[in-house]
């Protein structure tokens, strides 16, 4: 099978490192894999195997407005047609929006567009400060996606694409990220520096809005644990002057982004997510795998997929400090029994046979 991988970039984000990830996987399993990003910046590094290709030099960014999306999907075009001609892709995958519209209008064959968000949740959030601009970008992931081959990365994706966007036409198949437990549990042991000496909690994610930090923090302030709270995300200003603001300067550490972020969920007494919405929450998964209770909001979606069994009693309503603050007490005063069963569904065998059906289609 030839697969092609299209993406924005490779930053440190979520959904990039899932599809590195994809690449490896089907790479591993002996097919054809390239990877295919639109600007050449690269955070995580492509498997060994996986051919990189980017449309601008080391660094650069791509123009995102109306013409830049057409000259991206010009110079896309030709890319593909070039890489097309020891023989045609089986199945191009396309993920992030900025991506599938340059996709869409590369008019690329045998292409899945893969959801990797509740899109619901992201416009909601941006009809509170400007209701005009939601209305537009609802309309573009309507005009993007209708009539479409999607993938989401879970079945509360795939229910928000039908329900809350209306989509009538598209066709969509459920298929979650790919998990390989045994890799993760080796890089969990490798020797990292700068983990605190003392007991501490972890969360894992970008400082933005949709992450929640403001609730993380408040949670953290009252739940009075002996604890370090430890943040894989870059330092921001605006970071630090909210950990100042809630008095914990003192109790929480800015760790940065780390490439390798296993050491510290196995070394964590507990993963905290918080966020307000999310597509398939990866580090859920992978702090299971690593051994690591999780808690988490109840939010769109993936948490309540993740979490079942006696771990849904560490899922908490959205926007409730008290609430989150009570769950972290909780897992790292009785933490639940952690089995391979919990993340059986996110096999990476699993996940790879229902890609390699897709291609089967073409």
């Amino acid at each position: 099978m030839k697969l092609a991988l299209i993406t924005t970039n490779l930053r440190g984000g979520g959904a990039e490192k899932a599809l590195v990830k994809l690449a490896g996987l089907m790479r591993g399993r002996g097919h054809e894999v390239h990877l295919v990003l639109l600007e050449h910046v690269v955070e995580h590094a492509p498997p060994p195997g996986v051919a990189l290709h980017a449309l601008t030099r080391p660094g650069r960014s791509q123009r995102k407005g109306f013409l830049g999306k057409r000259l991206a999907a010009l110079a896309l075009g030709r890319l593909m047609k070039r890489l097309g001609k020891a023989g045609p892709f089986d199945l191009v995958v396309s993920t992030l929006p900025f991506a599938d519209e340059v996709v869409s209008l590369a008019r690329l064959p045998n292409t899945w567009f893969r959801i990797a968000n509740t899109l619901s949740a992201e416009i909601a959030a941006l009809a509170r400060t400007s209701p005009a601009k939601a209305q537009r970008r609802l309309a573009r992931y309507r005009t993007l996606y209708e009539g479409k081959n999607l993938i989401a990365v879970s079945a509360g994706v795939a229910e928000d694409l039908r329900r809350e966007l209306g989509l009538k036409t598209a066709r969509i198949a459920p298929i979650p990220n790919p998990f390989d437990a045994a890799d993760i549990r080796r890089q969990a042991e490798e020797e990292v520096s700068g983990r605190p000496a003392e007991p501490y909690l972890v969360h894992v994610g970008r400082f933005a809005p949709q992450k929640r930090h403001d609730l993380l923090l408040a949670a953290w302030q009252r739940a009075e644990l002996p604890h370090r709270l430890v943040l894989l995300t870059a330092p921001a200003p605006r970071l630090d002057a909210l950990i100042a603001r809630h008095g914990l300067t003192d109790r929480v550490t800015v760790a940065g982004f780390q490439r390798n972020p296993y050491p510290w969920m196995r070394g964590a007494d507990a993963l905290v997510l918080c966020s307000d919405h999310e597509g398939l929450p990866n580090v859920l998964i992978e702090a299971l795998i690593c051994g690591t209770p999780v808690v988490s909001t109840d939010c769109p979606s993936g948490p309540r997929e993740i979490m079942t069994g006696e771990l849904a009693r560490f899922l908490v309503p959205m926007n409730d400090a008290d609430a989150l603050a009570a769950a972290l007490r909780e897992a790292v005063t009785h933490p639940p029994a952690l089995s391979d069963e919990l993340f059986a569904p996110f096999s990476a065998a699993a996940v790879a046979r229902e890609y390699e059906a897709l291609a089967g289609e073409g």
